[in-house]
């Protein structure tokens, strides 16, 4: 219902997500009724097993994204292999290609009776079928079928190519080798799964995948998830791409790989950001495509919407938007790798250096935060902690590599920034740190506060800020990111990555019974395949936003460390704390 290839961020080849009638699909039916089944993903990896049962028999469906490391990204390939289990059943394929967003009906080429070129401006993919001949079902559509039995095993490739290839003749690939590939994806992800470090649960060895699945191979780029505009609100105007890489949740998410023992990914996005702001702040966006492309706006298409929500989008606007948090997470990030023993040479130092210059005097302006806020830029609380954690970080690298840094002026700001924190920042009278400077609205985004450092996990204020979030942005034992007016219509769901956080706050206060039970209700939330939400409805038990978002398997495994943590030692303090 949903394939963008050979990139996270390409124009769809299927969108029936988004429009059934327009968008494309790639579907399997019975004719003789209806079919029911189970789904899994093959254990330690990300291919997708279903079981289908119909009238008289059944099959097995793999579903895989190739992993292809002789063949460059533009030649992604997505298998679908059917193979008999019991019984006998006749299963029929539709294969309707739709490019761009659902804009292009494709040209059909037919090199022989089970390979077709599927062929629209200046995208194709190459469609091959092992068992038997792929009709035309109209002018822009391919239709088959197959009698499954147990033995019998049928294979469907499509391989994306820019249009131009279709101009060459092409040769199907063997059954063999169609297999030998899902073979190869197979073992490479479980590959990947072994390296896991730790006594890791299920689910947090499912989202160290899905993060590792949401990486572009490519460049390193990770990407907050792979859909777009499917809707914050049911039938409402909060419907945003995330088909990109934002600086602050890759960061995150680097994090949470790196806890894990998956440090390749780290890397490999750092030099992603390197080289795509050209290695200075100047440059700097907040998000990127995955190639490192600085243009990414926004254009509205036009498709149906995820159950009528409207307007679809295309790009993300917020590219533009000043959002200093981004500063903290990377200089906190580098600061991080070079304390495990990953050298920061001078071309990464001077990068830094620019990136605390000017956490330096942005703290001092409003932003638009962590949430992208598009009611006009604030004094975000959790913005200032995160200049004030570059400050702190880029202090401390320069103690070690650069003499000639002006430490003494940075310390002087990271001393007014952590001053202002603590005094406009904390509203006494109810207890908690507030969401921005001049206002008493809530915002979860500071139960982040202590990852910056600029207070700690047990601190009273934060003790009290834990109690009041949990209490007052409560939605039936998950947790709402704020409760300001945000100048868009419609109420949102439970925020998910803002109930692990509060869960891993609990776990490094020491209050491990309140973690767990924080936990284990946002855990509720998952697919039964694990995959986790942006947000969550708990009257419906709908699953909203995009999916499956990277921020919100990266605050579950850091919640599910921190539980861990706790449960085998008392909490660690900060290094220090505001007042």
């Amino acid at each position: 219902d949903w394939c963008c290839v050979p990139r996270f961020d390409h124009g769809s080849c299927f969108a029936a997500i988004l429009d059934a009638e327009r968008g494309g699909a790639l579907r399997l039916r019975h004719d003789g009724g209806s079919l029911s089944g189970e789904q899994r993903y093959v254990e330690d990896t990300m291919v997708l097993e279903t079981i289908l049962h119909g009238p008289g028999g059944s099959v097995r469906v793999l579903d895989a994204l190739v992993v292809w490391p002789d063949r460059p990204p533009a030649q992604a390939q997505l298998v679908r292999v059917l193979e008999g289990v019991e019984g006998e059943l006749q299963l029929d394929l539709s294969i309707a290609v739709r490019f761009d967003y659902g804009e292009l009906r494709p040209w059909l080429r037919r090199d022989e009776p089970g390979l077709v070129w599927a062929i629209g401006g200046d995208d194709g993919l190459l469609i091959s079928w092992d068992g038997g001949d792929l009709e035309l079902d109209g002018h822009h559509d391919l239709q088959a079928s197959a009698r499954l039995a147990p033995g019998v095993r049928r294979r469907l490739t499509l391989t994306a190519a820019g249009a131009t290839a279709g101009q060459r003749r092409a040769e199907a690939p063997s059954p063999a080798e169609v297999d030998r590939r899902l073979d190869e994806t197979i073992a490479w992800w479980r590959r990947e799964a072994g390296r896991i470090e730790g006594r890791a649960s299920a689910q947090t060895r499912r989202s160290a995948l899905v993060l590792r699945a949401l990486t572009f191979e490519e460049t390193g780029a990770i990407v907050a998830a792979p859909t777009t505009s499917l809707p914050e609100v049911p039938g409402g105007e909060r419907n945003w791409d995330y088909r990109y890489s934002w600086i602050r949740d890759s960061s995150f998410a680097v994090r949470s790989l790196g806890e894990l023992g998956l440090e390749d990914a780290a890397h490999r996005f750092g030099r992603f950001v390197l080289r795509s702001a050209a290695g200075h702040v100047d440059e700097l966006q907040i998000l990127f495509a995955v190639d490192g492309a600085h243009r990414v706006a926004e254009q509205v298409v036009d498709l149906a919407g995820y159950g009528g929500a409207r307007p679809v989008r295309i790009g993300n606007a917020a590219a533009g938007q000043r959002q200093v948090d981004a500063l903290g997470e990377l200089v906190r990030t580098r600061h991080d790798w070079h304390a495990r023993g990953v050298p920061c040479d001078a071309d990464d130092w001077r990068f830094v250096r620019s990136l605390v210059e000017y956490a330096a005097r942005a703290w001092r302006e409003p932003d638009r935060g962590l949430w992208e806020w598009r009611d006009g830029p604030r004094h975000f609380v959790h913005s200032k902690a995160a200049c004030w954690a570059a400050l702190d970080r880029g202090i401390r690298l320069a103690r070690e590599l650069d003499p000639t840094a002006p430490v003494d002026e940075w310390a002087a700001e990271r001393e007014a920034v952590g001053e202002a924190i603590a005094t406009e920042g904390f509203d006494e009278r109810r207890g908690t740190f507030r969401q921005a400077f001049g206002h008493d609205d809530l915002d979860a985004a500071v139960l982040l506060l202590p990852v910056t450092g600029v207070v700690a996990w047990d601190d009273e204020r934060m003790l009290s800020t834990a109690d009041v979030i949990a209490e007052r942005l409560d939605d039936d034992g998950l947790v709402r990111r704020y409760d300001a007016d945000d100048g868009l219509a419609g109420r949102e769901g439970a925020f998910l990555p803002c109930s692990f956080w509060l869960a891993e706050l609990y776990a490094r206060q020491g209050r491990l019974e309140r973690a767990r039970e924080t936990y284990e209700r946002a855990l509720q939330a998952a697919s039964p395949l694990g995959l986790l939400s942006e947000e969550y409805d708990t009257r419906t038990g709908q699953a909203l936003g995009n999916f499956p978002q990277a921020l919100t398997h990266l605050a579950q495994v850091a919640a599910a460390v921190a539980i861990e943590s706790a449960a085998l030692r008392p909490p660690a303090r900060a290094a220090r704390a505001v007042g």
